[in-house]
């Protein structure tokens, strides 16, 4: 409605230029999302005996929920135990006693922080057996169409939801006290506390088999919905229908009144700072570094979204209709302009601080969907500034007169006899106040479409700024998307079992070309010389490879692949071979994502 002031406009451009020039400058740091980081056994891993459990390491804490962590042989039959169990950021499977000479296939679904599924798969062998493709078990884990289309349609529900359920009452509030008589303005809050509610049990149910990479036939399984509920982000969920139902009592019982109490105003004010919490608090931000930072930016955004929207909608469907009284317009515009605002100011500022760090640098935001989407939304919120322009310049033309000067001061004669008397109104200054606003008024009322239309404008583009947003929570964040190099230490495993580790570090680990640095050691530690090393790279599931890995020696046990050549995007399998001796061989693998 309002457009801030120019300093608040060069703000945005400001804080990214910012951000842009330390992206260059620094290299991203942990991912806001959980990844997988190594096995044990190893990706490829040829075993002489089966082991007893099967380790997936990931670099945060995730859980099983509705998902699953199995082993399976290669008929497609289980082979783990029982239960997979979370151990701090490693999921460990049992494995069953004396399994024979095979190929296995260690499949997984997990649930990150964030709430977002990471599926995989990958196999060993134990004695002469043959790998197993980490394709041949059908339903690779990923998420069903409609499952992945109906969560964002909920979320927008809920958000869209929330801007009429809290931005049109702190409009009356702000400003238009009348407007709480309005039975139109009462149907739009009790139908946006609904659309919450809705939106709050949809994204509840979606939840279960969006995790287990089930359909929507499976919505209402018992299974997943205890496992929903036994997490943080179910039983967020749930808490926001309470408070949504607290606060439709509290303000069911202002709109009987037609105007709210000091308790009133109170109990409806911590009811409505909880529901907020509870929309910041899931997703993104409970997850990666600083959450509580992120959890309170996150939820002033929220806050200043829907007060900037819910007062759009208000405006539209109160004050600017063309039955409603001209004087409700020159009253409430002022007051909701100062509060759009700071909204303005607060989404900038939040928004910067969240795109700081779900995307972490420059190169992530352009070869990202996360990046691209965000990208799409920036462009829509100019456009929305753009359009709140309009109507500010509106205000200031018809409503926004700038103060006027003080009277001059007159020498009057006070006698004490006369101190608790009210002084008598200036008769001229109180004619050029009622001309003032006899003047407003009517512009009001002359130019109240116009106005209308630049609303309608700003309402519309800002509920496809709610689309790109909802969609934005159920993406990965760019920082878990983009290429971040390899460093690992793996057990090279030969037929008498593991004998000493390399050290593997590919940077960036990103499409084209790559250093490679492999370190062989013993097991006291020490870098030893092989007879002869081989690396491959391997894409399993694009059947690329095995390409092999030019290689020169750099000093005792060290080697270097300079431009080592990744042709496309994918997970990647680099294997290493290495002899000992005569008579000893040995191999160690891992995985990694190429972006």
């Amino acid at each position: 409605m309002r457009r801030p002031a120019p300093g608040v406009l060069l703000l945005l451009p400001a804080l990214l230029g910012l951000w842009l020039g330390v992206g260059v400058a620094t290299a991203p740091s942990a991912a806001a999302h959980a990844e997988l980081v190594s096995t044990d056994p190893g990706e490829g891993a040829r075993l002489e005996e089966a082991p007893e459990q099967v380790t997936l390491t990931f670099t945060e804490g995730v859980s099983l929920g509705a998902g699953y962590a199995r082993v399976l042989d290669a008929s497609g039959d289980r082979v783990d135990a029982g239960t997979a169990t979370v151990e701090g950021d490693s999921v460990v499977v049992p494995l069953r006693a004396d399994l024979p000479d095979g190929g296995y296939l260690v499949t997984y679904r997990v649930v990150s922080a964030d709430s977002h599924p990471i599926s995989g798969a990958f196999s060993f062998v134990v004695g002469d057996g043959e790998l197993v493709a980490a394709d041949a078990v059908a339903g690779g884990g990923g998420t069903d169409p409609l499952v992945a289309a109906a969560l964002p349609a909920a979320r927008w529900l809920g958000f869209a939801g929330l801007a009429l359920g809290l931005g049109v009452p702190v409009l009356l509030l702000a400003g238009w006290p009348a407007g709480w008589s309005s039975p139109r303005l009462c149907r739009m809050v009790t139908g946006g506390l609904a659309a919450v509610a809705a939106g709050a049990a949809l994204t509840f149910l979606l939840q279960g088999p969006y995790a287990a990479g089930s359909g929507l036939g499976s919505v209402v399984d018992p299974a997943l919905l205890q496992a929903t509920l036994a997490s943080a982000n179910g039983s967020t969920h749930l808490l926001r229908i309470v408070l949504v139902a607290g606060l439709a009592v509290v303000l069911r019982s202002v709109w009987r009144r037609g105007a709210p109490t000091l308790p009133d105003v109170i109990a409806g004010g911590v009811l409505a700072v909880a529901l907020v919490v509870t929309v910041a608090a899931v997703g993104h931000p409970v997850a990666g570094p600083l959450p509580g930072l992120a959890v309170a930016a996150a939820a002033v955004h929220v806050a200043a979204m829907a007060v900037w929207l819910g007062g759009l909608a208000g405006l539209l469907g109160g004050v600017l209709r063309e039955d409603a009284p001209a004087a409700d317009v020159a009253r409430a515009l002022p007051p909701f302009s100062r509060l759009a605002a700071g909204s303005v100011t607060a989404l900038v500022v939040t928004g910067v601080v969240q795109s700081v760090r779900e995307v972490g640098s420059p190169v992530a935001l352009v070869t990202t969907t996360y990046g691209w989407v965000l990208l799409a939304k920036l462009a829509l919120v100019l456009l929305l500034l753009a359009a709140a322009g309009v109507s500010r310049v509106w205000v200031q033309q018809h409503l926004g007169v700038s103060r006027s000067r003080p009277a001059p001061r007159r020498r009057v004669t006070a006698h004490a006899f006369a101190a608790s008397e009210e002084p008598e109104p200036d008769p001229v200054v109180a004619s050029a106040a009622g001309a003032r606003a006899e003047v407003q008024v009517a512009a009001a009322a002359a130019e109240r479409p116009a106005l209308r239309r630049s609303v309608l404008v700003e309402l519309a583009v800002g509920l496809v700024v709610l689309v790109l947003s909802a969609v934005l929570v159920g993406t990965p964040p760019a920082r878990a998307e983009v290429a971040r190099p390899v460093d690992v230490t793996l057990p090279v495993q030969t037929a008498a079992g593991e004998a000493g580790s390399v050290q593997v570090s590919v940077d960036p680990a990103a499409t084209g070309p790559n250093t490679l640095h492999v370190y062989l050691l013993d097991e006291a530690g020490q870098f030893t010389q092989p007879v002869d090393i081989r690396v491959t790279l391997t894409e399993p599931a694009q059947e690329i490879g095995p390409i092999d890995v030019p290689l020169e020696p750099a000093g005792p046990g060290h080697y270097v692949g300079d431009g080592m050549a990744i042709p496309g995007a994918g997970t990647w399998t680099l294997a290493v071979t290495v002899r000992l001796d005569e008579f000893t061989a040995g191999t160690a693998s891992t995985t990694f994502p190429v972006r």
